[in-house]
């Protein structure tokens, strides 16, 4: 073989070699490698090899991804979150986006709380952070001092409602976007209502509580509301069983289930027996819904000031504005849960 014809081969097997390669490396960076649709959670200070086991189940190819993580330098700047993967990405897609740390944001929510302890777990189920690390930032004195809350009120600022929320937000975060949150709600138009009232909005929200526990019919709150805004004015006792439910379950234990609030109950020494205490207790019994605060803050217009719950149309209550017509509807629910063998 001449040394042009060798030239031209050896020229040829370098093409070739070189179409290969090319392809090759065409083909990790750009190449579609997520096989499936999903969410890819990479906890706090994971390192690569964790970040390689957790993409495993979206990967087609495994190794060119790490090639491509090691050759952009991912593998050193790892961030935490949650991270959308559509099927088709290619590796360089892939790696961008978990490089830059733009993550998918998640939608959480929680509803009527009776405690931190209730609301830390509702929490840890839908963030990274652990339930013990959330109920400490709640129960912050610190942080409670600084935005003019106290231990007793302190549940009031967390409004049920869905918030938007990355899945990493630390604790602390969490409690600084509530604040903000709380703040927003009480806007100008919601406080010049609170101050019509007399009340604080920390009055407002404990009343809330209230009426929240005393009925679950939003169309009935309003009207809940204006009873005990009634009483609170006249200067009478506001006489809820739930507050009495509150101090109970605060002596007996919070997962005590309590159907039927008896007479040796009212007598429990606490501040929040509203039937030994006149005016409001010294905080919220639960975290009220919005619809619970609209109803103090958006009282209906009658002058009743007694109720008891219906036995005729359940779920709500029948409402008197005399001892007498109260007695009477008293009377026939006590012959209701004697009936229904309700002890506790």
């Amino acid at each position: 073989m001449n040394s042009k014809k060798l030239f031209l081969l050896i020229l040829s097997l370098m093409l070739i070699i070189g179409t290969v390669l090319g392809f090759s490396l065409y083909s990790k960076i750009f190449k579609a490698n997520t096989i499936q649709d999903g969410f890819l959670y990479i906890p706090t200070n994971s390192d690569f090899k964790e970040v390689e086991n957790l993409a495993r189940p979206f990967l087609k190819r495994v190794k060119p991804f790490v090639w491509v993580a090691e050759k952009l330098n991912y593998t050193e700047s790892i961030k935490s979150g949650k991270y959308k993967i559509s099927k088709g990405m290619s590796n360089l897609e892939l790696i961008r986006m978990l490089r830059s740390g733009k993550q998918s944001t998640i939608n959480l929510s929680f509803n009527n709380q009776d405690t931190f302890e209730k609301l830390a777990g509702r929490i840890s189920q839908q963030l990274e952070a652990d339930s013990i690390s959330l109920l400490k930032a709640f129960n912050d004195t610190v942080f409670i001092n600084e935005v003019g809350l106290n231990p007793e009120t302190a549940i009031g600022m967390y409004i049920p409602n869905s918030y938007e929320f990355y899945w990493n937000t630390t604790p602390e975060d969490f409690r600084t976007k509530m604040l903000h949150e709380y703040t927003k709600f009480w806007d100008t138009t919601r406080l010049e209502k609170a101050k019509k009232l007399n009340l604080s909005k920390n009055e407002i929200i404990t009343l809330a509580s209230i009426v929240q526990k005393e009925t679950a019919t939003i169309s009935e709150r309003p009207l809940v509301a204006k009873l005990y805004l009634n009483r609170l004015a006249s200067g009478w006792p506001l006489q809820a069983d739930p507050t009495v439910i509150f101090a109970l379950k605060a002596k007996l234990g919070n997962d005590m289930v309590i159907k039927r609030v008896f007479s040796k109950d009212l007598e429990i020494d606490s501040p929040y027996n509203t039937y030994k205490n006149i005016g409001l207790p010294p905080g919220p019994i639960s975290m009220p819904d919005i619809s619970s605060i609209e109803a103090v803050l958006n009282p209906a217009n009658h002058d009743y000031y007694y109720m008891c719950a219906s036995v005729t149309n359940f779920g709500t209550h029948e409402f008197a504005k005399t001892l007498g017509q109260h007695n009477n509807n008293a009377a026939k629910y006590q012959q209701w849960l004697n009936k229904q063998g309700v002890n506790r």
